[in-house]
């Protein structure tokens, strides 16, 4: 009995050294935790928004919005612009059924689905800022979705954006992004 307890004890200091070997070069897991507080959180900023020249009915290029919509709409292809944060901005216009016309240059931010109204087009071609051009969701409704309709089918492809304003007239002027199925 005696010769077993040596045995069993070299067994039990050979099982604790390799746990403690094991315990030393395997990192803690405690730490994991605090993984992503180790990055710098990079806080968006918009850049500034310079607007465009008025609209020229020769680079208006329409699309679909919703059949239950009788206006026409349309985005100038020369005031597209997709900016280093991210927005993609162009100049809107929309027509009535009964010829009013509505010109704004606006903004969609991909990443969180929202829109801005920077300033409205006047009759004189001059613009004239947004009182209200705070970032709002997009919503999807079934009258007014021209945002939704840029955002989901020509703009933000599957929620991306698109990589220039090359990219974004040649969506418009296919009807419909090719990387959204139709």
């Amino acid at each position: 009995m005696s010769s077993a307890r040596p045995a069993r004890w070299r067994a039990g200091f050979l099982l604790s050294a390799s746990l403690g070997v094991c315990c030393a070069v395997w990192p803690s897991l405690a730490p994991a935790a605090d993984f992503d507080d180790d990055y710098d959180v990079k806080v968006w900023e918009e850049i500034e928004a310079k607007l465009p020249a008025p609209p020229k009915d020769s680079s208006l290029i329409a699309f679909f919005v919703s059949a239950s919509s009788a206006n026409r709409f349309q985005v100038d292809g020369d005031s597209i612009s997709v900016g280093a944060d991210g927005v993609i901005r162009y100049t809107l216009v929309v027509t009535s059924a009964s010829g009013v016309r509505n010109v704004s240059y606006e903004g969609i931010r991909c990443e969180t689905a929202e829109r801005r109204l920077y300033a409205f087009g006047r009759a004189d071609g001059a613009w004239s800022k947004a009182r209200g051009n705070m970032w709002v969701k997009i919503q999807n409704s079934s009258l007014n979705r021209q945002h939704a309709a840029l955002f989901t089918e020509y703009f933000c492809p599957i929620g991306n954006p698109v990589a220039d304003a090359d990219e974004a007239r040649k969506a418009l002027l296919a009807g419909g992004h090719p990387s959204v199925p139709h």
